[in-house]
């Protein structure tokens, strides 16, 4: 963080769908779009990155990941 400045954080929110035996590309395709968000948006500081599951009828079935980042 910076010293004597003020810093305001912004947060994205991005959603997946899972589908059995496709997860693993699921979640690279959500981690590229999460990458591109960063590299458009030319965000310098990453503050927190979490993943929350989604689930019906006992099943896991989305992903929500949460961006928290720094802007001037």
């Amino acid at each position: 963080m910076r010293q004597g400045g003020n810093v305001m954080l912004k947060v994205k929110t991005f959603t997946n769908e899972l589908k059995a035996l496709h997860t693993m590309k699921e979640l690279n395709d959500l981690d590229d779009q999460v990458n591109q968000f960063i590299q458009a948006n030319k965000v310098q500081q990453v503050v927190s990155v979490s993943d929350s599951c989604t689930s019906a009828g006992g099943d896991t079935i989305g992903i929500i990941r949460v961006l928290t980042y720094e802007v001037d």
